[in-house]
């Protein structure tokens, strides 16, 4: 199974919080999770609260588990989240900043997870790290 690097993965980090720091974001925190949606990095910024880790993962567990950008979830009925929620022990959130990871072929490498800021702003921030490496940011 390909997954995204190491050394892709710092480089997301890197990316993603310095496009927030150019856009003036709140301090954030940046899961990158491997395919099997187990953690492979993490970093937050000075100054997040002590929830940004569990807020990352769940928007990049709920991209990876669902084949789509959390973005994506939000669509879906209250119901559905609710169930989705129930099946997995809350892991979901269903907001925007949860991004799959790409490659050219389509295949799924990992999901990216980014919290801190209001959610648009999240997955804009995801969205640059992923393509600062050369891959594609899926967010929905």
């Amino acid at each position: 199974m390909a997954q995204v690097t190491l050394e892709q993965a710092q480089k997301i980090i890197e990316v993603t919080l310095a496009h927030g720091r150019e856009t003036e974001c709140l301090p954030l925190g940046v899961a990158i999770l491997d395919p099997g949606g187990h953690l492979f990095a993490f970093a937050r910024e000075d100054g997040t609260s002590f929830l940004r880790p569990q807020i990352a993962q769940a928007k990049a567990w709920g991209a990876l588990g669902m084949g789509m950008g959390s973005r994506a979830l939000v669509e879906r009925p209250d119901r559905f989240i609710q169930t989705l929620n129930a099946a997995t022990d809350g892991r979901v959130l269903n907001a925007p900043g949860g991004v799959l990871i790409r490659n050219d072929s389509g295949e799924i490498l990992g999901a990216v997870g980014v919290t801190g800021d209001v959610s648009d702003r999240d997955e804009a921030c995801a969205i640059a790290g992923i393509e600062a490496v050369g891959l594609i940011a899926d967010a929905g």
